[in-house]
């Protein structure tokens, strides 16, 4: 299960229309005064304004974005953008975007700072990091990176000797699910999962809230499948957008959905729904699942989850016959409990029951790839350095992969055992409002020697910044070729359609001249990183000149969605065949098939903190993006209606949210509404911001991750479940 430095660089390089600004808000942004005159230019690139990464055809006039739209041959687009995708030209003109190194001359998190030349802060970087190399080790400087930034740090941080990264798109998003596919099927559902929504005949989403989370094609699927007449089965503690397309909608009490996960797998056994063809002959373990779940009956699930058994055993049925075209999602954000690998782990098992894995319908197989892998350090051929001190970004987490558990490097920072932590490099990811508890954080920031973010906007953690190196936007530079793995394979290209503004630097750039003056630059061998795609394209058999013409190239003969009578499939797990009981999992001290674990509950007068995303927004990223921040300016705590009369709450009043340890929220609008269970709050991510550097987003709204002071890992696979926090209501 681990894998090694190539195979994540591997992963890092792949993963590599609803909302329309009018033209009185381009004209704004502009700052043009008019419409412009010029003739329109077309160009095709790549968004990032959220990790899915659609393909983009850009309208420049007069070197000014003035539109952008969704490429049409792009699978992740289809011709259309969300209301983020959109707001890539807000991003662009932001004018509070970072515009030139900074240097701190003030405390760590006033925020003041002082204006830098390049070289003045690189080098400044440069001198701490070989200090700290040369006093602690180059194991003492970790990175938290997000996006696709992370190749050009990544391959910097082991190129100067360091293993310890962090990324929060894995131990505090899919880790688990990740983990859990690959003991499973042997392999992860990939980025963008593998889900085959528009064939499907029953959808089925636990806490998976599409239509909000605005992952671009695979909304616009879920429509399509909705259209045709899909059968929907929502799993929430809320009345989601999702559910309002469902025809079942299952309020389950928070942290039970495993006990409903094994109450259905008990059900499709017992009344023989499972494809008996499809199990015995692809998968290991039947027996042994048809024993462990026998006491898992649906009239045991509806004392735990809230929900009748009659609706269990009738929402089972409704899977048992329209099998194998049954999509249960494997979700994105999986980190919720202390179980967050076995609860996914049940959705896998139901999955290879219904014989849905490789089927129409269900989850697709992955694509061949006839592409050789060409990274950075490919190009360089140079090996990395061995590591003189053990790694302490995974912990003690067995199934733990290379992106890393945050808080443990935290916590080493903190301790300063087993060795010292003395350099934080944070690139592309808002650590403060991405990472639980964040008191930890921040004192762990306190005791560093060095503090460097590179980013865009001034997010809450620049504040504590040494330096602060800023890069430009995706509209403004080349970044490393996406292998973009749908059905088929392609290939995609981000280039620049306008000139970098002020002094910003694309990430590869910053990452390069950083490891010149670390004396790195024979891992760095380019001038130019059109250099760099040019002989990735060559080695890959591809035209750039095309690709750069074209935005997006398929790759022919690479779809091979489904497992066929003809077709002779081998999953990569031990036994060669999808493991319903996992002896690795067995060897490594756990439980082979779940096994049901009671979480606690809210105490008296406490409300379960939960959590999610809306559709305009990414996180804390586009908070102060003057088109999105008009869509949505603030977040609003839900409260069920019922609950609201009894505090004498109404709708629209500000109220404080108080955590079980104290911790006080900045204030926040009620949501009064039946949409919710009466024990639990819903709070939007992301809003919040402390930084007064980012005008707009100030103050406005509540921050839940500040409200997250307690969390548990997962012993299997070290991910983060922070719905584990209580709050109190009171009065603005």
């Amino acid at each position: 299960m681990r894998w090694s430095r190539r195979d994540f660089l591997k992963v890092v390089a792949a993963s590599g229309g609803i909302g329309v600004i009018g033209a009185t808000q381009v004209d704004r942004l502009l700052g043009l005064g008019r419409k412009p005159e010029g003739k329109p230019v077309y160009i095709p690139t790549v968004c990032e304004m959220c990790f899915w990464r659609c393909g983009v055809m850009a309208k420049v006039v007069d070197g000014k974005v003035v539109k952008l739209d969704g490429h049409p041959a792009h699978p992740q687009s289809r011709g259309k953008l969300c209301a983020r995708g959109h707001g890539g030209i807000g991003l662009l003109y932001d004018p509070d975007r970072l515009k030139h190194p900074l240097i701190r001359v003030g405390q760590r998190g006033e925020g003041k700072f002082k204006k830098a030349s390049w070289d003045e802060a690189l080098n400044y970087v440069a001198e701490k990091m070989l200090k700290i190399k040369e006093t602690y080790g180059p194991e003492s400087v970790a990175l938290f990176t997000h996006g696709t930034i992370s190749t050009y740090f990544v391959h910097l941080l082991w190129a100067y000797g360091s293993p310890n990264l962090g990324m929060p798109s894995y131990a505090l998003c899919r880790g688990a699910r990740d983990i859990a596919f690959k003991l499973t099927f042997g392999a992860p559902v990939g980025n963008p999962e593998r889900v085959d929504l528009k064939n499907s005949k029953v959808i089925v989403l636990m806490g998976f809230h599409i239509g909000e989370n605005a992952h671009n094609s695979m909304c616009q699927e879920f429509a399509e499948a909705v259209g045709k007449g899909a059968t929907v089965i929502v799993v929430d503690p809320r009345f989601s957008t999702a559910a309002s397309k469902a025809k079942y909608w299952l309020p389950i009490k928070p942290a039970t959905d495993l006990a409903l996960l094994l109450a259905w797998i008990n059900v499709i056994i017992t009344e023989g729904l499972y494809d008996r063809e499809y199990v015995a002959k692809y998968t290991e373990g039947f027996e042994k699942l048809v024993e462990a779940v026998k006491e898992y009956t649906p009239q045991w699930a509806e004392k735990e989850t809230d929900i009748p058994a009659s609706l269990i055993i009738e929402t089972a049925r409704i899977m048992g016959k329209n099998k194998p075209s049954v999509l249960i999602h494997p979700g994105r954000h999986t980190a919720w409990y202390g179980d967050n690998t076995q609860r996914v782990r049940a959705i896998a098992i139901l999955t290879a029951l219904l014989g849905a894995y490789g089927r129409p319908g269900g989850i697709y197989l992955p694509p061949k790839n006839p592409l050789p892998y060409y990274g950075l350090g490919d190009f360089c051929g140079i090996p990395y350095p061995e590591n003189q001190k053990p790694e302490i970004h995974k912990g003690p987490y067995p199934f733990t992969e290379e992106e890393g558990v945050i808080p443990e490097i935290i916590k080493t920072t903190l301790t300063e055992k087993p060795y010292p932590i003395k350099g934080w490099l944070i690139t592309g990811t808002n650590l403060i409002k991405s990472t639980p508890n964040q008191r930890d954080t921040i004192e762990a920031i306190m005791k560093l020697d060095l503090v460097v973010a590179v980013d865009m906007m001034p997010f809450d953690y620049v504040l504590y910044a040494d330096v602060v190196l800023p890069e430009c936007t995706y509209l403004e530079r080349y970044d490393d070729i996406f292998v973009v793995k749908e059905r088929s394979i392609g290939v995609a290209l981000r280039q620049p359609v306008v000139n970098p503004m002020y002094d910003t630097k694309p990430g590869w750039w910053i990452a390069k001249e950083l490891g010149v003056r670390l004396g790195l630059k024979e891992y760095f061998p380019y001038n130019d990183f059109e250099d760099f795609l040019k002989a990735k394209c060559e080695a890959l058999g591809l035209n750039f000149e095309e690709l750069k013409q074209k935005g997006y190239i398929e790759i022919p003969g690479t779809a091979n969605p489904y497992i066929n009578e003809s077709s002779e499939v081998k999953f990569k797990t031990p036994s060669g065949k999808i493991e319903l009981y996992s002896k690795q999992l067995e060897e490594a001290g756990f439980p082979p098939i779940p096994t049901y674990t009671k979480h606690e509950q809210p105490p008296k007068g406490y409300f379960r903190l939960i959590y999610g995303r809306v559709p305009v927004h990414t996180f804390s990223r586009t908070t102060n993006n003057p088109s999105l921040w008009e869509l949505m300016k603030e977040n609003a705590a839900w409260l069920n209606a019922k609950v609201a009369k009894k505090l004498g709450l109404k709708n629209g009043d500000y109220v404080v949210l108080v955590n079980q340890d104290g911790v006080k929220s900045n204030k926040v609008k009620l949501k009064v509404t039946e949409r919710i269970r009466p024990d639990c709050v819903y709070v939007p991510h992301g809003f919040g911001s402390f930084s007064p550097m980012l005008k707009r987003a100030y103050l406005n709204g509540a921050d839940d991750q500040q409200l997250i002071t307690r969390y548990a890992v997962d012993p299997i696979s070290g991910s983060v479940g922070m719905r584990i926090n209580f709050v109190k209501i009171e009065k603005a």
